[in-house]
């Protein structure tokens, strides 16, 4: 049979996939594109925001549209979140959620068995962090989950209800996954998690202590770090993975504003100084440190002061990326309940003006890394004739080039600034 997936979402999510087809694959299922006539087509969701959730059920019914023979399965984070909406899309033959994906194959049987919808839906259980993969669907550099879950309860998210509560994959499961990444040929690994710096939590670990491991793998160039919240951040965690030659300099914490009181109706952990103190500290032990973030505008109760003050605290830190986004309102979360909801009118304008500021932000960055030479892997070829690859830091590299390079790792000179990344010259001999 003939299987193809479609994934929303964050990079758990398409390590999720990638778990997924390796378990179809070695059932004898033929992975292939949406547009090869598929039997089983597998779309992995997301329920980060209510757009989530809306692009997930028009996903379901477009693709039950467009394949009416084929089996159609709804997996992922919003059937977790809100089984009962789930239930509700009838152009879904499987409804499963993240909790139950090892249940994929079985529930295919059975479909197909009985011509009888399905629906698996479990909560999480603490030692369900998932299974390993061996390589990684097209692409040049591997995405590992090592952690799933999160103990936050941030007044606007619902991923705790969608991921269940911190859990971590064991240290001899992380090895020998990087090892098998290796085997394949993959050159830089990207630890990554719902709460990746809660790494550890419950088992007396740290996230240093998976770093270490990864590097430690012999073929591995390079290890990198996704998405992390700053709050658990230590002075011996910074110190152990500054000790570390393969990690990449690039730290992406979420800060999501800059303004305490807002901060604190969001129930983050940490307050501006905290967060101010850690980029400082991260700056003083890695040479060449990218900091990204994410910052969110329009919170429930957020006023055009509260505003202003996230605006410069953004600008004085000088992120090398920022992703700006507005306040979404999300159903069982304490702050769809909040008073003083932002009008939409209001949360665009926000956002145009803190777009503004971050990519000022990032051609000053960039401009500081004109003239210097960095190691690139080589990813891909952009349709404009470029191959485009990432340096250490993660810094967008373009060059001109007609031989195919894609994994390989090549000293590069940063000539000019191009987009949201830089033009570069090999430098050869």
């Amino acid at each position: 049979m003939r299987a193809a997936f479609f994934t929303l979402g964050c990079k758990v999510n398409q390590y999720e996939t990638e778990w997924m087809r390796e378990l179809l694959q070695k059932n004898g299922f033929e992975i292939v594109e949406e547009t090869d006539c598929p039997d089983v087509f597998i779309i992995n969701s997301c329920t980060v925001t209510a757009e989530s959730d809306r692009k997930t059920r028009q996903m379901v019914r477009k693709y039950r549209r467009l394949l009416p023979n084929a089996v159609i399965v709804l997996t992922g984070c919003m059937p977790q979140a809100f089984p009962e909406d789930a239930k509700r899309l009838d152009a879904a033959d499987i409804v499963l959620g993240n909790a139950s994906n090892n249940e994929l194959l079985a529930a295919i049987q059975e479909y197909l068995l009985t011509n009888r919808r399905v629906v698996r839906l479990q909560q999480h259980t603490p030692e369900s962090v998932g299974a390993t993969i061996g390589t990684f669907y097209h692409r040049t550099k591997a995405f590992l989950k090592i952690e799933d879950g999160c103990d936050r309860f941030c007044s606007y998210c619902i991923i705790p209800y969608a991921r269940g509560r911190v859990r971590s994959k064991p240290m001899e499961q992380i090895k020998q996954e990087v090892q098998a990444l290796a085997n394949a040929g993959y050159k830089e690994v990207v630890l990554i998690g719902i709460n990746l710096s809660a790494y550890g939590k419950e088992t007396g670990l740290t996230l240093a202590d998976a770093v270490e491991c990864a590097a430690g793998i012999p073929g591995i160039a390079r290890v990198r770090l996704g998405s992390m919240e700053p709050d658990q951040f230590t002075d011996d965690v910074i110190s152990r993975l500054a000790a570390v030659d393969k990690l990449c300099p690039q730290f992406h914490l979420s800060l999501q504003s800059g303004c305490d009181k807002t901060l604190k109706a969001m129930n983050r952990h940490y307050d501006t100084q905290f967060y101010r103190n850690l980029i400082e500290k991260l700056r003083t032990h890695f040479q060449n440190a990218a900091i990204t973030t994410d910052v969110m505008v329009g919170f429930a109760g957020e006023s055009d002061a509260d505003f202003e003050q996230s605006r410069q605290f953004v600008k004085e830190i000088g992120f090398a990326k920022t992703h700006v986004f507005a306040y979404s309102r999300r159903k069982g979360t304490v702050a769809d309940r909040m008073d003083g909801q932002v009008d939409a009118a209001v949360k665009r304008q926000r956002s145009h003006a803190m777009l503004q500021t971050a990519q000022n932000a990032q051609n000053a960055f960039l401009q500081t890394q004109l003239g210097g030479v960095y190691p690139v892997l080589f990813e891909t070829r952009s349709k404009d004739g470029y191959i485009e690859g990432y340096t250490p830091n993660y810094t967008l590299i373009k060059v001109k080039m007609n031989q195919e390079i894609g994994g390989q790792i090549l000293p590069v000179r940063l000539t000019s600034i191009e987009g949201d990344g830089c033009l570069g010259e090999i430098i050869t001999g």
